[in-house]
């Protein structure tokens, strides 16, 4: 593991990901590893009841962003001591706006992205075991307080920037380096000691992009259930 993304869900992290592997620090182990196999999940589980497989987890992956990795950045810092710590920041409005509309909203908002989300927690064990902890590790970062009830922007900004200044003061300096997309590739293959690339850093994930995935994904679902409901009933009616 060479790198080791410390900040938090909703910081720009598919470009995060996308963009080591162009500079060779890949595979980079991102969330959407465990949405496109939800049978990763009990490994994640395990590591949040402190029984964690780093070397398993992540197999031959040589950076690590977003949740559930994030998650776990001190003691994949010291599980990796020799891996540099990225942590990605934005100002705490647009971050916290960015949250309204995509993880908070899954969680709390009364949006179609939540109640599709749960109906596929009704009949996709899955995809509950996926929420549940999900839910868990926000709550045991103190982010999901913020996110309850009333969405409070305000609020939940501070808890982000608590987390950052958290991160700071922990890791040495030598080892961490701040960034975000707009800042270019300079100072992030500065700090990695790895060629500038010629091509542009790329753009992805957005809100809307986020949404997409949640709702597309819990469809799928929903609509293959119901055609296999649709078969029983027939089955049953013709005996």
């Amino acid at each position: 593991m060479q790198v080791i993304g410390a900040g938090l869900p909703r910081t720009a992290t598919l470009t995060q990901k996308i963009s080591l592997e162009m500079l060779g620090i890949g595979p980079c182990y991102h969330m959407v590893n465990v949405l496109s196999d939800l049978s990763l999940v009990p490994q994640w589980a395990a590591a949040f009841d402190g029984g964690a497989d780093w070397d398993k987890i992540f197999g031959p992956a040589q950076s690590s962003v977003d949740w559930p990795g994030s998650f776990f950045w001190r003691e994949l810092a010291e599980y990796y001591p020799e891996a540099k710590v990225l942590l990605s920041v934005r100002s705490s409005g647009s971050w916290a706006n960015s949250m309204r509309n995509t993880i908070w909203g899954v969680y709390c908002g009364d949006v179609p992205m939540r109640h599709l989300s749960d109906a596929r927690g009704m009949i996709d064990p899955g995809w509950k075991g996926y929420t549940d902890l999900m839910r868990a590790m926000f709550m045991r970062s103190g982010l999901i307080g913020e996110m309850s009830g009333r969405f409070d922007a305000a609020a939940l900004g501070a808890a982000m920037e608590r987390h950052n200044q958290q991160v700071r003061d922990t890791v040495p300096r030598e080892r961490l380096l701040e960034w975000k997309p707009a800042d270019g590739w300079e100072p992030l293959c500065e700090f990695l000691e790895v060629p500038v690339p010629a091509a542009p850093i790329p753009h992805v994930n957005d809100a809307a992009m986020f949404a997409d995935r949640i709702i597309d994904g819990a469809l799928a679902v929903l609509n293959s259930w119901q055609a296999d409901q649709q078969l029983v009933s027939a089955g049953t009616a013709s005996t």
